[in-house]
């Protein structure tokens, strides 16, 4: 309290000579920078600063999400939830409304680039060790806001209600039936029937102006007081006291300063951007005409792509639950306190994650080509039931390479526990990724394996 009482201090020594802070402009101070530091910590290290260790990644998420609110509720006025007037209003919206478009691209891009943001942040957080203790609190919040964040760009998704949004969602809402017991009464209950349609699109509408903005700025709030109950990003603990009291700096000016030149350079760009770059927009919806390929928004097209080597229980139930749980778990399997703040833990971390990086970048491609034109699990079991032959045996096989994968970099490196996590972590980030890039440039009419210069055009 003191360190923030002498900020104050010098705050209104610099206002004038017959200002005080019961002046309005010494109130607003006063409230401005109080928000300020109960956001972040009073002082910081200053290495913290350095962008080559944060990224600006937390501000810039920070940025994103006013954004969207501000977007959202300018679009709101144009906007009724109902088919076909949606689409009608979203023509009216790029064309009669002053601004319209670029409010809409605005929104539309922001909420994108929030997504790769949100992954990026995540995957700083990991690489430098962020989420042991007593961050594991936090890392359990950015990994809930990360699934809102997809879930709120899903069903912003289905708004404009054109051909590429309908059946975005139709594809994207199928997995759900293949959830045992609750799938089909799940599925019922977010579309509002039996397929998508205008209930669906009420609904969607509602939880995406409603439920998942408020949870994610109700997450987000309590995630930053808790970056700075746990005193600021993580630094390395082999800082000694002495040159750690050196090294910190006030909070204002010198970290405030740098958000907002970050925030001004970001607001720039994304402004130039949507002037340039239209938000996309097909025909109207038409159920009865379905595209050829029919895809999921790019975010979901790693696990559209794993529907076509698994069977989609496994693919798209069973996969991603293990993915997210072991993201949940992690802080309380890898508690090593030592490399807190060091990027991939060690040298040999470093030179390990490169390895994996290559490895899954090999072997991902190349079991998706095997898996398209070799591998015929149904052919070889014909009699079994198709979890069995298509789901669980794959499944086995691929978890029985990474355990082998595992006890080899155990024994040939001799890994301790947080570098054999990142070789693992790594690899299956990567694979993830190129399964994403597949499903986005490589896949044509009837969900094949082209290349991009050799894509079938379908009229």
């Amino acid at each position: 309290m003191e360190e923030k009482a002498n900020i104050f201090k010098r705050i209104w020594d610099r206002l004038g000579p017959n200002k005080s802070p019961t002046d309005d402009r010494g109130r607003m101070l006063m409230v401005v920078n109080n928000l300020i530091l109960h956001i972040h910590p009073t002082k910081i290290d200053r290495r913290t600063m350095k962008w080559t260790y944060s990224w600006g990644l937390g501000g810039l998420s920070a940025l994103l999400l006013g954004m969207l609110g501000v977007t959202g509720m300018m679009l709101q006025i144009n906007y009724a939830p109902s088919a076909p007037d949606a689409y009608l209003n979203i023509l009216a919206l790029n064309s009669n409304v002053w601004f319209g478009s670029l409010i809409r691209n605005l929104h539309h891009w922001s909420a994108n680039l929030l997504i790769v943001v949100s992954v990026l942040h995540l995957l700083r957080v990991f690489f430098t060790g962020a989420y042991r203790p007593p961050r594991e609190t936090n890392w359990l919040i950015g990994v809930a806001m990360l699934l809102l964040v997809l879930f709120g760009n899903f069903t912003g998704y289905l708004l404009p209600w054109d051909q590429l949004a309908f059946w975005a969602i139709t594809v994207g809402t199928s997995v759900l039936t293949y959830l045992p017991f609750i799938g089909d009464a799940l599925s019922r209950l977010l579309l509002g029937g039996p397929e998508v349609g205008g209930a669906t699109l009420l609904k969607f509408y509602s939880l995406h102006i409603s439920f998942i903005p408020l949870s994610i700025f109700g997450l987000a709030s309590f995630h930053f007081w808790r970056i700075r109950k746990d005193g600021g990003l993580s630094v390395p603990r082999s800082l000694k006291k002495e040159e750690e009291k050196k090294e910190r700096v006030t909070t204002i000016p010198h970290l405030i300063r740098r958000e907002t030149v970050w925030a001004v350079l970001w607001i720039a760009a994304l402004l130039v951007f949507s002037m340039l770059v239209a938000a996309p927009l097909e025909g109207i919806a038409n159920p009865d005409i379905s595209p050829n390929p029919a895809k999921a928004p790019w975010y979901f097209l790693g696990l559209q792509e794993l529907l076509l080597h698994f069977h989609p229980l496994v693919g798209a139930i069973i996969i991603p639950t293990i993915f997210f749980v072991a993201l949940a778990f992690l802080p309380f399997y890898d508690v090593n306190l030592e490399s807190v703040g060091v990027y991939f833990r060690s040298e040999r971390g470093r030179l390990l994650s490169i390895l994996a990086l290559g490895i899954s970048f090999i072997s991902t491609p190349l079991w998706v080509v095997l898996d398209e034109f070799v591998i015929r699990w149904d052919v070889w079991l014909p009699n079994w039931d198709s979890l069995i032959s298509n789901g669980l045996i794959p499944f086995s096989v691929i978890a029985l390479g990474l355990i082998l994968l595992d006890e080899w970099v155990k024994t040939k490196f001799q890994a301790s526990v947080e570098e054999r996590v990142l070789f693992l972590f790594v690899f299956l980030f990567t694979a993830i990724f190129i399964l994403t890039v597949v499903g986005i440039f490589f896949r044509g009419p009837g969900m094949g394996l082209y290349w991009p210069w050799d894509m079938p055009v379908l009229h």
